[in-house]
């Protein structure tokens, strides 16, 4: 659950809640059964999905490595589970706390930038195809932050797109 909205609840004993506090309460919860749609579209379509990103990442990546294909797929399978769950919950945090954390120095030892930022753009695109445009609205600003910030994990000359 968003982190202010649990020190509302938090501080729940000592005080009764100001209205823009019920506002952000209330808007959480009105927007739960389009956040549970979206997670429930990313979950039921998973599989189709990334397996059209693998099957073009292995088109952009012919002569690559196949176990560096692989690790940058399983990397972005937790990108896009852990952005799903932050959507859900309507939490950065969990974002950055969960992933970013522990992957970002993980792909600066890996130096896979230039497969990622396609995986990335080829992820980006599925996903347009697959959801709604509310879902996408809803998922997008967590995938930005992820993707933003893993592709800025190495030196500037290294982050170029393909």
């Amino acid at each position: 659950m968003h982190p202010q909205l649990t020190q509302l609840f938090d501080e729940a004993e000592s005080r009764y809640l100001k209205p823009d506090e019920i506002g952000s309460i209330h808007q959480y919860i009105t927007s739960l059964p389009e956040r549970l749609d979206a997670y429930r579209s990313l979950r039921d379509q998973e599989l189709a999905l990334m397996q059209r990103v693998a099957d073009q990442l292995q088109r952009d990546f012919a002569s690559t490595e196949t176990t560096a294909l692989e690790r940058s797929l399983k990397h972005a399978l937790l990108l896009l589970r852990a952005s799903a769950m932050a959507m859900l919950l309507d939490d950065e945090t969990y974002l950055q706390k969960r992933l970013l954390q522990w992957l970002t120095p993980t792909l600066q030892v890996y130096q896979t930038q230039a497969i990622d930022t396609a995986l990335y753009r080829s992820l980006n695109q599925q996903l347009q195809q697959t959801l709604t445009p509310p879902q996408m609205q809803r998922l997008k600003p967590m995938l930005v932050l992820a993707q933003t910030t893993l592709l800025h994990t190495g030196t500037p000359a290294t982050n170029g797109s393909r």
